[in-house]
């Protein structure tokens, strides 16, 4: 398995002004995996440590935070000797010893020759916890479920991957049954490790199912385990509300669809507890498109989504012949589907801030709102091949944008204002729209 971050981390590893990385994702979507990927290509050594239900790394850190002092302790832990220079050393499930994360400025301001990546489950409720955290002392790197580029390589695509990131639109035309069968496949797998690895060795979808209502299954052990009482229940509500909250042709979250009379205050730290798990994306409207973006938006009115394209269509209950066959009984939902993976995409392109816009009257919305803080560019989502982009018409008209995108399964072109780029090559759409 291949996953880009891991060229990130050569970069860190590699930066003059390197500090201990703290690797950011939801519950097995490959943390880590990387890091021991990463250690075993990039260092003759690599010494793993792992906190959880760790009694002697806990009595380590309880003490002073002396950087030899610890050094001399991992060493005598791992039975390994620690060099500076060629050893990657793993902090996993951090978040169990708090004082381990404590140490990480002293790491970084006394030792900073040493190699350190960390990271841990739920590590962003962790935070909230009276943890004493490095702040500016540390880098951050997010993780993210396999990407539609890193599904295809994973599953011996990976010239067709090439071919989008050479953006060679005529021969990926040639090919555009391939990307689109490839796109269902993901819809239905997804990205998280487990199901691609899976899936790419047996091509058997009902085993890809079962792992990920083993997956959802152990998301809902976590609320009951780390969440705090008294939130855990709206937690499971909001969690199963969003299939029917993104098959509603707006897909802005209603709180009444989670429980009749149900009010914001009620759900916001559910929902908060969720976004910083990493199991949900929230997706904040704007009203108005002016930079910054940020300045301009409304927290009261926002889309959610999972995590993963492939544990939406599970929690869904939706078949493979459902998807892959495009049954017209689900024709909304495949437009949840496809707004899911779009959003997903989009995630995992660094600086990128992603809204969504509707006008003050509600008779215009574009599905997604981007910038990379110079430029806004509007994202109309398509399912099929419907090409009627009227709300893509009035933002133009009113805001001027350079370029706005709609993506659909409809091959490549570019017409004056606006390009149609296809749904599997949305990875490209700041080579095509910003860095042009």
């Amino acid at each position: 398995m291949y996953r880009t971050a891991i060229e990130k981390l050569y970069e860190w590893k590699n930066s003059i002004v390197r500090k201990p990385l703290i690797i950011e994702g939801a519950r097995q979507v490959g943390k880590t995996w990387l890091m021991k990927e990463f250690g075993s290509k990039a260092y003759k050594n690599t010494v793993y440590i792992n906190f959880d239900a760790n009694e002697k790394m806990a009595e380590l850190f309880s003490t002073n935070l002396n950087t030899d002092r610890i050094i001399l302790g991992l060493e005598l832990y791992s039975g390994q000797k620690i060099e500076a220079d060629n050893t990657l050393i793993i902090f996993d499930e951090i978040q169990e010893v708090p004082k381990a994360l404590s140490s990480l400025k002293y790491f970084y301001e006394n030792a900073p020759q040493y190699h350190i990546i960390c990271a841990g489950s739920l590590l962003g409720i962790a935070l909230h916890e009276g943890t004493s955290f490095p702040v500016g002392k540390v880098n951050f790197l997010k993780l993210y479920p396999l990407s539609f580029h890193e599904f295809l390589i994973a599953t011996a695509n990976e010239r067709f991957s090439d071919l989008l990131n050479a953006q060679e639109y005529d021969l990926i035309s040639s090919f555009k049954q391939t990307y689109i069968d490839e796109l269902k496949h993901y819809y239905f797998v997804g990205g998280m490790p487990e199901a691609v690895v899976s899936f790419a060795e047996n091509h058997d979808f009902n085993k890809v199912r079962d792992i990920q209502n083993n997956i959802l299954a152990a998301y809902e052990q976590d609320f009951s385990k780390h969440a705090p009482y008294s939130i855990v229940p709206k937690i499971r509500m909001i969690w199963n509300s969003i299939p029917s909250q993104l098959a509603k042709e707006n897909k802005k979250f209603i709180y009444g669809l989670v429980r009749e009379g149900a009010r914001a205050k009620d759900y916001e730290a559910a929902i908060m507890w969720l976004t910083d798990c990493g199991l949900i994306y929230k997706i904040n409207r704007v009203s108005t498109a002016n930079l910054p973006l940020k300045a301009y938006e409304d927290p009261r009115a926002f889309k959610l989504y999972v995590m993963d394209v492939g544990l939406l269509s599970c929690m869904a209950g939706l078949q493979q012949r459902t998807l892959l066959d495009g049954n017209n009984m689900f024709t909304e939902f495949k437009g949840a589907l496809t707004e899911q993976y779009v959003c997903q995409q989009l995630k995992t392109i660094d600086n990128l801030s992603i809204y969504y816009f509707t006008n003050d009257r509600g008779s215009c919305e574009v599905d997604f709102i981007i910038s990379n803080g110079e430029k806004i560019i509007p994202v109309e989502v398509k399912a099929e091949v419907n090409l009627k982009a009227k709300s893509l018409q009035v933002f133009k008209e009113k805001y001027k944008p350079e370029i706005s995108v709609r993506t659909s399964m409809t091959n490549y072109k570019k017409e004056g204002w606006l390009l149609n780029l296809p749904l599997y090559a949305v990875s490209q759409i700041t080579k095509e729209c910003i860095a042009k």
